[in-house]
Protein backbone atom coordinates (compact mmCIF):
# COMPACT_ATOMS: atom_id res chain seq x y z
CA UNK A 1 0.00 0.00 0.00
CA UNK A 2 1.43 3.19 -1.10
CA UNK A 3 1.76 6.20 1.84
CA UNK A 4 -0.55 8.85 1.42
CA UNK A 5 0.40 12.70 2.31
CA UNK A 6 -2.89 14.37 3.43
CA UNK A 7 -2.42 17.55 2.75
CA UNK A 8 -4.61 20.52 2.63
CA UNK A 9 -6.91 21.39 0.07
CA UNK A 10 -7.92 23.63 -2.64
CA UNK A 11 -6.38 27.29 -2.92
CA UNK A 12 -8.76 30.14 -1.36
CA UNK A 13 -9.57 33.15 -4.23
CA UNK A 14 -7.69 36.25 -2.85
CA UNK A 15 -9.69 39.07 -1.99
CA UNK A 16 -9.75 41.49 -5.06
CA UNK A 17 -9.11 45.20 -4.99
CA UNK A 18 -11.73 47.52 -6.01
CA UNK A 19 -9.57 48.89 -8.70
CA UNK A 20 -9.74 45.70 -10.73
CA UNK A 21 -12.06 45.79 -13.21
CA UNK A 22 -15.18 44.18 -12.83
CA UNK A 23 -15.35 42.01 -15.53
CA UNK A 24 -11.62 40.51 -14.25
CA UNK A 25 -12.53 39.86 -10.36
CA UNK A 26 -14.35 37.28 -11.30
CA UNK A 27 -11.28 35.34 -12.31
CA UNK A 28 -9.59 33.03 -9.39
CA UNK A 29 -7.35 29.76 -10.20
CA UNK A 30 -8.67 26.48 -10.49
CA UNK A 31 -8.46 24.45 -7.41
CA UNK A 32 -5.40 22.15 -6.86
CA UNK A 33 -7.50 18.84 -5.63
CA UNK A 34 -10.26 18.16 -6.93
CA UNK A 35 -11.84 18.18 -3.09
CA UNK A 36 -11.47 14.11 -2.23
CA UNK A 37 -10.87 13.98 1.26
CA UNK A 38 -8.85 10.99 0.48
CA UNK A 39 -6.45 12.60 -1.49
CA UNK A 40 -6.76 16.33 -1.64
CA UNK A 41 -4.28 17.03 -4.34
CA UNK A 42 -5.30 14.40 -6.76
CA UNK A 43 -7.75 15.76 -9.58
CA UNK A 44 -8.14 19.15 -10.34
CA UNK A 45 -10.61 22.13 -9.81
CA UNK A 46 -11.94 24.54 -12.45
CA UNK A 47 -12.94 22.33 -15.66
CA UNK A 48 -13.92 19.54 -16.63
CA UNK A 49 -12.54 16.93 -19.64
CA UNK A 50 -14.53 15.15 -22.27
CA UNK A 51 -12.13 13.46 -24.35
CA UNK A 52 -8.63 12.96 -24.38
CA UNK A 53 -6.54 12.71 -27.63
CA UNK A 54 -2.93 11.29 -26.79
CA UNK A 55 -0.32 10.89 -29.87
CA UNK A 56 2.83 9.27 -28.34
CA UNK A 57 6.11 7.67 -29.64
CA UNK A 58 7.77 4.78 -27.15
CA UNK A 59 11.26 3.44 -27.62
CA UNK A 60 11.31 0.33 -25.21
CA UNK A 61 15.14 -0.21 -25.33
CA UNK A 62 15.63 2.97 -23.41
CA UNK A 63 11.96 3.75 -21.51
CA UNK A 64 11.87 7.01 -23.57
CA UNK A 65 8.33 8.39 -24.06
CA UNK A 66 7.20 11.90 -25.97
CA UNK A 67 4.24 13.06 -26.44
CA UNK A 68 1.43 15.14 -27.16
CA UNK A 69 -2.03 15.69 -25.85
CA UNK A 70 -4.79 17.10 -26.38
CA UNK A 71 -7.41 17.59 -23.55
CA UNK A 72 -11.00 18.86 -24.62
CA UNK A 73 -12.54 20.49 -21.56
CA UNK A 74 -15.24 23.34 -20.26
CA UNK A 75 -14.74 25.32 -18.15
CA UNK A 76 -16.49 24.98 -14.43
CA UNK A 77 -15.87 29.12 -12.86
CA UNK A 78 -14.24 32.14 -14.15
CA UNK A 79 -10.58 30.37 -14.70
CA UNK A 80 -7.10 32.43 -13.89
CA UNK A 81 -5.33 29.17 -14.08
CA UNK A 82 -5.63 25.53 -13.73
CA UNK A 83 -3.78 22.17 -12.81
CA UNK A 84 -2.68 19.26 -14.73
CA UNK A 85 -1.94 15.90 -13.08
CA UNK A 86 1.61 15.23 -14.60
CA UNK A 87 5.00 14.17 -14.07
CA UNK A 88 6.85 14.00 -17.22
CA UNK A 89 8.86 16.85 -18.55
CA UNK A 90 6.93 19.30 -20.43
CA UNK A 91 7.86 21.50 -23.64
CA UNK A 92 4.99 23.36 -24.50
CA UNK A 93 1.21 24.27 -23.42
CA UNK A 94 -1.27 25.54 -25.56
CA UNK A 95 -4.78 26.69 -24.56
CA UNK A 96 -7.06 27.50 -27.45
CA UNK A 97 -4.80 27.85 -30.16
CA UNK A 98 -2.25 30.32 -28.09
CA UNK A 99 0.91 30.01 -25.64
CA UNK A 100 0.21 29.54 -21.99
CA UNK A 101 2.70 29.91 -19.28
CA UNK A 102 3.29 27.07 -17.26
CA UNK A 103 5.40 26.02 -14.48
CA UNK A 104 5.27 22.74 -11.84
CA UNK A 105 4.42 22.24 -8.09
CA UNK A 106 4.34 19.76 -5.35
CA UNK A 107 4.54 16.28 -6.15
CA UNK A 108 3.04 15.81 -9.52
CA UNK A 109 0.88 19.21 -10.32
CA UNK A 110 1.73 21.29 -13.67
CA UNK A 111 0.36 24.64 -12.88
CA UNK A 112 -1.00 25.99 -16.42
CA UNK A 113 -1.84 30.05 -16.84
CA UNK A 114 -3.53 30.86 -20.36
CA UNK A 115 -2.96 33.49 -22.03
CA UNK A 116 -6.05 35.36 -21.43
CA UNK A 117 -8.25 34.37 -18.60
CA UNK A 118 -11.22 31.61 -19.46
CA UNK A 119 -14.97 32.54 -18.52
CA UNK A 120 -16.99 29.57 -17.05
CA UNK A 121 -18.46 27.78 -19.30
CA UNK A 122 -15.76 28.30 -22.11
CA UNK A 123 -14.93 25.06 -24.25
CA UNK A 124 -10.98 24.74 -24.01
CA UNK A 125 -8.52 23.05 -26.42
CA UNK A 126 -5.47 21.98 -24.00
CA UNK A 127 -2.38 20.80 -25.93
CA UNK A 128 0.75 19.61 -23.81
CA UNK A 129 4.42 18.68 -25.47
CA UNK A 130 5.99 16.43 -23.13
CA UNK A 131 8.66 13.71 -22.89
CA UNK A 132 10.72 11.49 -20.54
CA UNK A 133 11.41 7.79 -18.65
CA UNK A 134 8.85 7.28 -17.01
CA UNK A 135 10.15 4.64 -14.88
CA UNK A 136 12.66 7.38 -13.60
CA UNK A 137 9.36 9.43 -12.34
CA UNK A 138 8.09 8.66 -8.63
CA UNK A 139 5.41 10.67 -6.99
CA UNK A 140 5.26 10.48 -3.21
CA UNK A 141 8.06 7.68 -2.96
CA UNK A 142 6.45 5.28 -5.41
CA UNK A 143 5.92 4.67 -9.18
CA UNK A 144 2.78 3.39 -11.10
CA UNK A 145 4.86 2.68 -14.18
CA UNK A 146 6.18 -0.66 -14.69
CA UNK A 147 9.26 -1.22 -16.36
CA UNK A 148 9.44 -5.29 -18.32
CA UNK A 149 12.36 -6.38 -20.26
CA UNK A 150 10.61 -5.40 -23.74
CA UNK A 151 8.75 -2.42 -22.38
CA UNK A 152 6.68 -0.99 -20.02
CA UNK A 153 3.52 -0.78 -18.24
CA UNK A 154 1.26 1.81 -16.37
CA UNK A 155 -1.45 -0.07 -14.29
CA UNK A 156 -2.23 0.94 -10.85
CA UNK A 157 -5.15 2.24 -8.31
CA UNK A 158 -5.73 5.22 -7.26
CA UNK A 159 -3.07 6.89 -9.89
CA UNK A 160 -1.63 5.69 -13.42
CA UNK A 161 -2.09 8.31 -15.63
CA UNK A 162 0.40 10.83 -14.54
CA UNK A 163 3.11 9.18 -15.85
CA UNK A 164 1.96 8.69 -19.23
CA UNK A 165 -0.25 11.45 -19.63
CA UNK A 166 -1.70 14.71 -18.22
CA UNK A 167 -4.82 14.74 -16.62
CA UNK A 168 -7.67 15.71 -14.39
CA UNK A 169 -6.87 12.38 -12.24
CA UNK A 170 -10.21 11.74 -10.43
CA UNK A 171 -13.10 9.12 -11.12
CA UNK A 172 -15.72 12.01 -11.19
CA UNK A 173 -13.54 13.84 -14.29
CA UNK A 174 -14.39 10.49 -16.66
CA UNK A 175 -13.56 10.83 -20.80
CA UNK A 176 -12.98 9.59 -23.99
CA UNK A 177 -9.71 8.54 -25.53
CA UNK A 178 -8.21 8.45 -28.32
CA UNK A 179 -4.66 6.58 -28.06
CA UNK A 180 -1.85 6.36 -30.72
CA UNK A 181 1.35 5.19 -30.04
CA UNK A 182 4.43 4.84 -32.43
CA UNK A 183 6.84 1.59 -31.21
CA UNK A 184 9.47 0.04 -33.15
CA UNK A 185 8.37 -2.83 -35.28
CA UNK A 186 7.90 -5.94 -33.43
CA UNK A 187 6.99 -4.57 -30.28
CA UNK A 188 2.93 -3.67 -29.92
CA UNK A 189 0.87 -0.79 -27.67
CA UNK A 190 -1.48 -2.46 -26.37
CA UNK A 191 -4.84 0.15 -24.56
CA UNK A 192 -8.13 0.38 -23.69
CA UNK A 193 -11.26 -0.43 -26.15
CA UNK A 194 -11.04 -0.71 -29.85
CA UNK A 195 -7.78 -0.90 -32.26
CA UNK A 196 -9.21 1.15 -35.00
CA UNK A 197 -6.01 0.68 -36.92
CA UNK A 198 -2.16 0.09 -37.67
CA UNK A 199 0.18 1.33 -39.56
CA UNK A 200 3.94 1.14 -40.85
CA UNK A 201 6.96 3.04 -42.02
CA UNK A 202 10.85 3.15 -41.60
CA UNK A 203 10.95 0.82 -39.35
CA UNK A 204 7.88 2.33 -36.58
CA UNK A 205 4.47 0.64 -36.29
CA UNK A 206 1.61 2.68 -34.96
CA UNK A 207 -1.15 1.70 -32.64
CA UNK A 208 -4.22 3.13 -32.70
CA UNK A 209 -7.01 2.44 -29.71
CA UNK A 210 -10.22 3.71 -28.90
CA UNK A 211 -12.31 4.37 -25.61
CA UNK A 212 -15.69 5.66 -27.30
CA UNK A 213 -17.46 5.18 -23.20
CA UNK A 214 -16.77 7.29 -20.51
CA UNK A 215 -13.49 6.13 -18.51
CA UNK A 216 -11.77 7.42 -15.26
CA UNK A 217 -8.03 9.00 -15.46
CA UNK A 218 -6.57 5.45 -13.20
CA UNK A 219 -8.86 3.19 -15.88
CA UNK A 220 -6.76 4.26 -18.72
CA UNK A 221 -3.94 1.87 -19.46
CA UNK A 222 -0.77 1.65 -21.73
CA UNK A 223 1.18 -1.56 -22.10
CA UNK A 224 4.29 -1.74 -24.77
CA UNK A 225 6.15 -4.83 -25.07
CA UNK A 226 5.86 -7.95 -27.38
CA UNK A 227 2.95 -9.76 -27.21
CA UNK A 228 0.90 -12.28 -28.72
CA UNK A 229 -2.91 -11.07 -29.08
CA UNK A 230 -5.89 -13.23 -29.85
CA UNK A 231 -9.32 -11.96 -30.70
CA UNK A 232 -12.86 -13.44 -30.64
CA UNK A 233 -15.98 -12.62 -30.24
CA UNK A 234 -18.46 -14.03 -27.49
CA UNK A 235 -21.33 -16.00 -28.06
CA UNK A 236 -23.53 -12.83 -26.84
CA UNK A 237 -21.60 -10.63 -29.11
CA UNK A 238 -19.20 -8.92 -27.47
CA UNK A 239 -15.81 -8.50 -29.19
CA UNK A 240 -12.82 -9.75 -27.02
CA UNK A 241 -9.00 -8.74 -26.91
CA UNK A 242 -6.63 -10.82 -25.20
CA UNK A 243 -2.50 -10.07 -25.01
CA UNK A 244 0.19 -12.02 -23.20
CA UNK A 245 3.64 -11.23 -22.88
CA UNK A 246 6.02 -13.66 -24.84
CA UNK A 247 8.34 -14.01 -21.58
CA UNK A 248 5.81 -15.40 -19.26
CA UNK A 249 7.56 -18.91 -18.71
CA UNK A 250 5.79 -21.17 -16.83
CA UNK A 251 2.96 -19.30 -15.99
CA UNK A 252 1.87 -18.85 -19.56
CA UNK A 253 -0.55 -21.83 -19.69
CA UNK A 254 -2.62 -20.75 -16.62
CA UNK A 255 -2.52 -17.23 -17.41
CA UNK A 256 -4.08 -18.09 -21.18
CA UNK A 257 -6.41 -20.59 -19.56
CA UNK A 258 -7.88 -18.33 -17.47
CA UNK A 259 -8.32 -14.92 -19.11
CA UNK A 260 -9.20 -17.01 -22.58
CA UNK A 261 -12.14 -17.67 -20.88
CA UNK A 262 -13.43 -13.64 -20.62
CA UNK A 263 -16.20 -14.20 -23.65
CA UNK A 264 -17.55 -16.75 -21.83
CA UNK A 265 -17.36 -15.11 -18.33
CA UNK A 266 -18.71 -11.38 -19.36
CA UNK A 267 -21.90 -13.52 -21.16
CA UNK A 268 -22.09 -15.41 -17.35
CA UNK A 269 -21.66 -12.02 -15.54
CA UNK A 270 -24.77 -10.25 -17.73
CA UNK A 271 -27.11 -12.37 -16.96
CA UNK A 272 -26.70 -10.67 -13.39
CA UNK A 273 -25.16 -7.37 -14.31
CA UNK A 274 -27.08 -6.46 -17.30
CA UNK A 275 -25.73 -5.89 -20.69
CA UNK A 276 -21.88 -5.53 -20.96
CA UNK A 277 -21.64 -1.44 -20.98
CA UNK A 278 -18.56 -1.14 -23.72
CA UNK A 279 -17.75 -2.14 -27.32
CA UNK A 280 -14.95 -4.93 -26.31
CA UNK A 281 -13.76 -7.02 -23.36
CA UNK A 282 -10.45 -8.50 -22.32
CA UNK A 283 -7.20 -8.55 -20.67
CA UNK A 284 -3.44 -8.30 -21.33
CA UNK A 285 -1.03 -10.58 -18.95
CA UNK A 286 2.25 -8.43 -19.17
CA UNK A 287 6.08 -9.74 -17.35
CA UNK A 288 5.86 -7.93 -14.68
CA UNK A 289 6.84 -8.59 -10.92
CA UNK A 290 3.68 -6.98 -9.38
CA UNK A 291 1.32 -9.05 -7.24
CA UNK A 292 -2.17 -7.67 -8.28
CA UNK A 293 -4.74 -7.64 -11.12
CA UNK A 294 -6.30 -4.02 -11.49
CA UNK A 295 -9.87 -3.71 -13.98
CA UNK A 296 -8.28 -1.24 -16.61
CA UNK A 297 -11.60 -0.54 -18.90
CA UNK A 298 -12.04 -3.07 -21.24
CA UNK A 299 -8.83 -4.60 -21.23
CA UNK A 300 -8.31 -6.00 -17.48
CA UNK A 301 -4.26 -6.14 -16.43
CA UNK A 302 -3.19 -9.49 -14.50
CA UNK A 303 0.33 -10.02 -13.08
CA UNK A 304 1.34 -13.33 -13.95
CA UNK A 305 1.47 -13.86 -9.80
CA UNK A 306 -1.88 -14.28 -10.22
CA UNK A 307 -1.44 -17.97 -11.76
CA UNK A 308 1.22 -18.93 -10.78
CA UNK A 309 -0.63 -21.91 -8.38
CA UNK A 310 -2.35 -22.76 -11.82
CA UNK A 311 -5.77 -21.12 -13.71
CA UNK A 312 -7.96 -18.61 -12.05
CA UNK A 313 -11.16 -18.04 -13.67
CA UNK A 314 -11.82 -16.48 -10.10
CA UNK A 315 -9.61 -13.24 -10.18
CA UNK A 316 -10.89 -13.13 -14.16
CA UNK A 317 -15.00 -12.81 -13.06
CA UNK A 318 -13.54 -10.71 -9.69
CA UNK A 319 -11.86 -7.95 -12.64
CA UNK A 320 -14.70 -8.63 -15.37
CA UNK A 321 -17.56 -7.91 -12.49
CA UNK A 322 -16.20 -4.67 -11.98
CA UNK A 323 -16.74 -2.76 -16.02
CA UNK A 324 -20.11 -2.95 -14.27
CA UNK A 325 -19.49 -2.05 -10.70
CA UNK A 326 -16.27 0.68 -10.58
CA UNK A 327 -15.77 1.23 -14.43
CA UNK A 328 -19.41 1.89 -15.79
CA UNK A 329 -20.73 3.28 -12.77
CA UNK A 330 -17.53 4.86 -10.69
CA UNK A 331 -16.88 5.90 -7.67
CA UNK A 332 -17.97 9.89 -6.66
CA UNK A 333 -15.21 9.70 -4.02
CA UNK A 334 -12.35 7.44 -3.10
CA UNK A 335 -14.17 6.27 0.27
CA UNK A 336 -16.60 4.96 -1.72
CA UNK A 337 -14.48 1.76 -2.88
CA UNK A 338 -17.14 -0.48 -1.51
CA UNK A 339 -19.28 -0.26 -4.20
CA UNK A 340 -16.86 -1.28 -6.46
CA UNK A 341 -14.90 -4.23 -4.14
CA UNK A 342 -17.74 -5.74 -2.21
CA UNK A 343 -19.78 -5.96 -5.66
CA UNK A 344 -16.71 -7.78 -7.18
CA UNK A 345 -15.74 -9.89 -4.45
CA UNK A 346 -20.02 -10.89 -4.61
CA UNK A 347 -18.89 -11.62 -8.08
CA UNK A 348 -17.03 -13.90 -6.99
CA UNK A 349 -19.28 -15.74 -4.97
CA UNK A 350 -21.71 -15.99 -7.15
CA UNK A 351 -19.48 -17.91 -9.41
CA UNK A 352 -18.37 -20.08 -6.94
CA UNK A 353 -22.38 -21.28 -6.61
CA UNK A 354 -22.61 -21.57 -10.37
CA UNK A 355 -19.49 -23.80 -10.04
CA UNK A 356 -20.95 -25.60 -7.05
CA UNK A 357 -18.13 -24.92 -5.04
CA UNK A 358 -19.72 -23.65 -2.53
CA UNK A 359 -22.88 -21.00 -2.45
CA UNK A 360 -22.91 -17.52 -1.61
CA UNK A 361 -24.57 -17.82 2.01
CA UNK A 362 -21.72 -20.70 2.59
CA UNK A 363 -18.97 -18.51 1.91
CA UNK A 364 -20.91 -15.35 3.99
CA UNK A 365 -21.14 -17.89 6.65
CA UNK A 366 -17.78 -19.27 6.89
CA UNK A 367 -16.29 -15.34 6.76
CA UNK A 368 -18.31 -14.66 9.49
CA UNK A 369 -17.40 -17.76 11.75
CA UNK A 370 -13.56 -17.11 10.93
CA UNK A 371 -13.44 -13.95 12.36
CA UNK A 372 -13.69 -13.17 16.41
CA UNK A 373 -15.40 -10.51 17.59
CA UNK A 374 -11.91 -9.55 18.66
CA UNK A 375 -10.85 -9.76 14.92
CA UNK A 376 -9.02 -6.47 13.72
CA UNK A 377 -11.04 -7.11 10.86
CA UNK A 378 -14.21 -5.98 11.80
CA UNK A 379 -12.49 -2.32 12.79
CA UNK A 380 -12.55 -1.94 8.90
CA UNK A 381 -15.39 -0.01 7.63
CA UNK A 382 -16.39 -0.98 4.03
CA UNK A 383 -18.44 2.21 3.49
CA UNK A 384 -15.42 4.48 4.17
CA UNK A 385 -12.23 2.70 5.28
CA UNK A 386 -9.33 5.33 5.41
CA UNK A 387 -7.28 5.72 2.46
CA UNK A 388 -4.65 3.30 4.62
CA UNK A 389 -7.53 0.72 4.40
CA UNK A 390 -8.84 1.73 1.23
CA UNK A 391 -7.82 -2.13 -0.39
CA UNK A 392 -7.59 -4.14 3.19
CA UNK A 393 -9.47 -7.22 3.06
CA UNK A 394 -12.27 -6.63 4.94
CA UNK A 395 -13.64 -4.08 2.39
CA UNK A 396 -13.75 -7.45 0.10
CA UNK A 397 -14.71 -9.64 2.57
CA UNK A 398 -17.13 -7.61 4.95
CA UNK A 399 -18.29 -5.97 2.20
CA UNK A 400 -19.39 -9.30 0.52
CA UNK A 401 -20.71 -10.01 3.66
CA UNK A 402 -22.97 -6.86 3.93
CA UNK A 403 -24.22 -7.46 0.55
CA UNK A 404 -25.49 -10.85 1.81
CA UNK A 405 -27.13 -9.43 4.34
CA UNK A 406 -28.58 -7.57 2.09
CA UNK A 407 -29.71 -10.30 0.05
CA UNK A 408 -31.40 -12.06 2.90
CA UNK A 409 -33.54 -8.94 4.34
CA UNK A 410 -34.39 -8.16 0.77
CA UNK A 411 -35.28 -11.56 -0.84
CA UNK A 412 -33.53 -12.54 -3.95
CA UNK A 413 -36.13 -11.00 -6.43
CA UNK A 414 -35.71 -7.27 -5.03
CA UNK A 415 -31.80 -7.93 -4.91
CA UNK A 416 -31.34 -9.39 -8.41
CA UNK A 417 -33.60 -6.55 -9.65
CA UNK A 418 -31.34 -4.29 -7.85
CA UNK A 419 -27.56 -5.94 -9.18
CA UNK A 420 -29.32 -5.30 -12.66
CA UNK A 421 -30.89 -2.36 -12.59
CA UNK A 422 -27.83 -0.39 -10.66
CA UNK A 423 -25.10 0.02 -13.57
CA UNK A 424 -28.44 0.83 -15.37
CA UNK A 425 -29.58 3.28 -12.99
CA UNK A 426 -26.33 5.12 -13.20
CA UNK A 427 -24.75 4.19 -16.41
CA UNK A 428 -21.33 5.80 -17.29
CA UNK A 429 -21.77 8.16 -14.21
CA UNK A 430 -20.57 8.26 -10.62
CA UNK A 431 -21.88 7.32 -7.39
CA UNK A 432 -21.54 6.79 -3.28
CA UNK A 433 -22.41 4.15 -0.79
CA UNK A 434 -25.29 6.49 -0.03
CA UNK A 435 -26.53 6.76 -3.51
CA UNK A 436 -26.57 3.02 -3.67
CA UNK A 437 -28.93 2.38 -0.48
CA UNK A 438 -31.34 5.27 -1.37
CA UNK A 439 -31.41 2.86 -4.12
CA UNK A 440 -31.76 -0.40 -2.70
CA UNK A 441 -34.52 1.18 -0.50
CA UNK A 442 -36.51 2.60 -3.68
CA UNK A 443 -36.40 -1.33 -5.28
CA UNK A 444 -37.21 -2.89 -2.21
CA UNK A 445 -39.53 -0.74 -0.34
CA UNK A 446 -37.82 -1.26 2.64
CA UNK A 447 -35.52 1.38 4.95
CA UNK A 448 -32.22 -0.12 5.06
CA UNK A 449 -30.40 2.91 7.30
CA UNK A 450 -29.95 0.68 10.08
CA UNK A 451 -28.80 -2.78 7.79
CA UNK A 452 -26.26 -0.51 6.03
CA UNK A 453 -24.66 1.01 9.65
CA UNK A 454 -24.26 -2.37 10.68
CA UNK A 455 -22.20 -4.02 8.15
CA UNK A 456 -20.26 -1.26 6.61
CA UNK A 457 -20.06 1.26 9.17
CA UNK A 458 -19.89 0.01 12.93
CA UNK A 459 -16.35 -0.67 14.19
CA UNK A 460 -18.00 -3.95 15.51
CA UNK A 461 -18.60 -7.35 14.49
CA UNK A 462 -23.00 -7.86 14.09
CA UNK A 463 -24.94 -10.19 15.39
CA UNK A 464 -25.81 -13.11 13.77
CA UNK A 465 -28.95 -12.84 11.54
CA UNK A 466 -31.33 -14.93 13.61
CA UNK A 467 -31.73 -17.01 10.43
CA UNK A 468 -27.80 -18.17 10.88
CA UNK A 469 -28.52 -20.33 13.96
CA UNK A 470 -25.52 -22.59 13.16
CA UNK A 471 -23.32 -19.39 13.26
CA UNK A 472 -24.80 -17.73 15.92
CA UNK A 473 -24.22 -20.77 18.55
CA UNK A 474 -20.73 -20.84 17.85
CA UNK A 475 -21.03 -24.00 15.67
CA UNK A 476 -17.52 -24.43 13.29
CA UNK A 477 -18.52 -23.75 9.72
CA UNK A 478 -17.40 -25.78 6.83
CA UNK A 479 -14.88 -24.09 4.69
CA UNK A 480 -16.13 -24.25 1.17
CA UNK A 481 -14.28 -25.55 -1.70
CA UNK A 482 -13.67 -22.79 -3.38
CA UNK A 483 -12.49 -20.52 -0.63
CA UNK A 484 -8.92 -20.67 -1.04
CA UNK A 485 -9.25 -19.82 -4.62
CA UNK A 486 -10.99 -16.59 -3.66
CA UNK A 487 -8.34 -16.09 -0.44
CA UNK A 488 -5.93 -16.00 -3.19
CA UNK A 489 -6.89 -13.12 -4.38
CA UNK A 490 -7.21 -11.17 -1.67
CA UNK A 491 -4.11 -9.58 -2.82
CA UNK A 492 -5.87 -8.32 -6.41
CA UNK A 493 -5.10 -4.92 -5.50
CA UNK A 494 -2.22 -4.86 -3.02
CA UNK A 495 -0.41 -1.99 -5.33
Amino acid sequence: MHRRIIAPGALAAASVLLAIPASAASYTPGASGIGDPYYPYYGNGGYDVSHYDLRMQYQPKTDELQGTATLLAKTTQDLSRFDLDFLLDVSEVRVNGTKAAFTTSGEHELVVTPKTPLPKGTPVTIVVRYSGVPSAKSGYGFTSWHRTPDGGVAANEPEAAWWWFPSNDHPTDKATYDVSVSVPDGTQAISNGTLQSTGSKLGWTRYNWRQNKPQATYLATLALGRFDITTGTSDGGVPVINAYSKDLGDNEGAARASVERTGELVDWLSGYFGPYPFSSAGGYVPNTTTGYALETQTRVYYSPRQFANGANTSVVVHELAHQWYGDDVSVKGWKDIWVNEGFARYAQWLWSEHEGEGTAQELADYVYASHPADDAFWTIAPGDPGPDNQFDGAVYDRGALAIQALRNEIGDDAFFAILKGWPKEHAYGNASVADFQRYAERVSGKPLAALFDTWLFQPVKPAAPSARALVKAGTAVAQPKSWKKIEATNSVHEH
